[in-house]
């Protein structure tokens, strides 16, 4: 049996960190295999990529994802006890929480209330001198989601609480005061959520029982009891933080009008052309570069031995630029969306396999319908200028964003067209 081709250094935490995005795609090209070998965070671990390996990762009778995510993403991105690190039944009924919540009627509500947020934030806009428009968009997409859920937010909590909201993703993949910025934004977002929790279940807050908040509240798990006051808190913002995380998604998008401009006329004139340019730019950027996994029990697989207990990463960022799937992957080019498959295993910027049983994320139908009207109010119902500033992106910053965070001016309000 062969063994699984490794990376020489000793250690690679810190080349990792260095290189991002491309850290697995570059070793799988220069070792000339979809899988090799590599110690991170002093511990063997196994990275894959491509559509086979994505199948095998997805394979819950081999993979679990209890204990799998670094210490660093729980403190930050996830949180402790949350859906994503829970396996098997106990998983799928977590997860039926979010879908029962996410329905395609609950998805149009929250496209809804943000695109009334957006409409009213161009007026304000039209007055500014500069926009930033990634801070903008997060504020719009929290004030949506927290009056969609029930959460009660005066207008002078909302900066603080986009800016929690914002620090858990930014931090995710940092080290030093940007990671610590995210903790503690997720312990004061927690102790924030917490506390309505509690409000909503003794009755001193008086919210619709339609309303997220009063649902993940009262939700029971498996074993029956309902969920611990913290476990809740982290289930909340698990839907409160993904949907401020769109906004990434929608500066992307704009930084590929910028780069294309022949496909604003195209936006304006096709509303079809609207979900395959949104899916163009998830394929392009997704937010990390990796999900992580342990192995459920030894196997082999292709001829290689997986022990059990080993973690192992699947390279999201690589999958989705492997030119076996995707002719000429580097380039932006929205067209081939037309004839895309739809594979589950093949487009994983948030995960693979089934949205409703399965690891892959209940939140990216939302993902992509905030972003085909984000790209329908940028081309339709506004008009902007871009002045001369540093876009460039740092591809081993995770997650990835442009150094100004995209700065738009003379924003001026568009009528719809009849």
């Amino acid at each position: 049996m062969p063994d699984i081709p490794r990376d020489p250094q000793v250690e690679s935490s810190l080349s990792l960190l260095g290189e991002g995005y491309s850290f697995i795609p570059s070793r799988c090209r220069r070792l000339g295999s979809d899988l090799f070998q590599v110690r991170l965070l002093m511990q063997n671990t196994i990275c894959m990529s491509g559509e086979d390996a994505a199948k095998l990762f997805y394979d819950e009778q081999l993979f679990q994802r209890q204990h799998a995510a670094p210490r660093m993403l729980k403190k930050t991105l996830f949180g402790q006890g949350g859906v994503q690190g829970l396996d098997g039944e106990a998983h799928r009924h977590r997860k039926q929480l979010f879908t029962s919540l996410l329905t395609s009627e609950a998805i149009a509500e929250l496209v809804r209330l943000s695109e009334a947020n957006w409409l009213a934030a161009i007026q304000t806009w039209r007055l500014s001198d500069r926009v930033v428009l990634m801070s903008e968009v997060q504020a719009i997409l929290t004030r949506a989601v927290c009056e969609w859920a029930g959460v009660p937010l005066v207008e002078h909590e909302l900066t603080k609480r986009r800016d929690q909201l914002a620090a858990m993703i930014d931090g995710a993949g940092g080290v030093g005061a940007r990671h610590w910025r995210a903790r503690n934004a997720r312990k004061e977002a927690e102790r924030w959520v917490a506390d309505m929790i509690n409000q909503v279940r003794d009755g001193t807050m008086k919210i619709g029982d339609d309303r997220a908040l009063a649902i993940v509240a009262r939700h029971r798990d498996a074993d029956g009891a309902v969920l611990e006051e913290r476990i809740a808190a982290v289930e909340m913002l698990n839907l409160l933080r993904p949907t401020v995380a769109v906004a990434r998604f929608i500066v992307y998008a704009a930084m590929e009008l910028l780069a294309h401009p022949q496909w604003k006329q195209r936006l304006q004139d096709d509303d079809d052309a609207l979900e395959p340019f949104a899916q163009e730019v998830r394929r392009l950027h997704a937010f990390f570069p990796f999900t992580a996994a342990r192995v459920r029990k030894d196997f082999e697989w292709k001829g290689y031995h997986f022990p059990k207990g080993t973690r192992v990463l699947l390279d999201l960022y690589g999958t989705n630029r492997d030119a076996r799937l995707w002719a000429q992957p580097e380039i932006f080019r929205p067209e081939r969306f037309a004839t895309w498959d739809g594979g589950a295993f093949n487009f994983i910027t948030q995960g693979g396999g089934d949205v409703a049983t399965g690891h892959r994320c209940p939140g990216e139908p939302l993902a992509i319908a905030l972003l085909v009207s984000a790209l329908g109010i940028l081309t339709r119902r506004m008009s902007y200028a871009v002045p001369a500033q540093d876009l460039h992106m740092d591809e081993s910053r995770m997650p990835a964003q442009p150094e100004s965070l995209l700065v738009i001016s003379d924003v001026r309000p568009v009528p719809p067209m009849v």
